[in-house]
């Protein structure tokens, strides 16, 4: 009978956090970015009226976001 321990990829993989969202695991940074999109879009065109502004703004804070999620992990 064989013995199948767990490699350190596999340690590494478990540790990240997911929320399964129609049967695909989304690692938890992910939505925090587009959470982060969506707020920032949201006060800047409150703030401004641009809705230009408001989504180049958004899209600067969900990219940084999910870039730094992925470079930790």
């Amino acid at each position: 009978m064989a013995v199948v321990h767990p490699t350190d990829t596999e340690r590494v993989v478990a540790r990240v956090a997911a929320v399964d969202i129609a049967g695909t695991a989304w690692p938890v940074y992910k939505l925090e970015a587009l959470f982060a999109g969506v707020v920032v879009a949201l006060t800047l065109s409150l703030i401004t009226g641009s809705a230009q502004a408001a989504v180049l703004g958004a899209a600067v804070i969900a990219a940084l976001r999910w870039i730094a999620g992925s470079v930790r992990r």
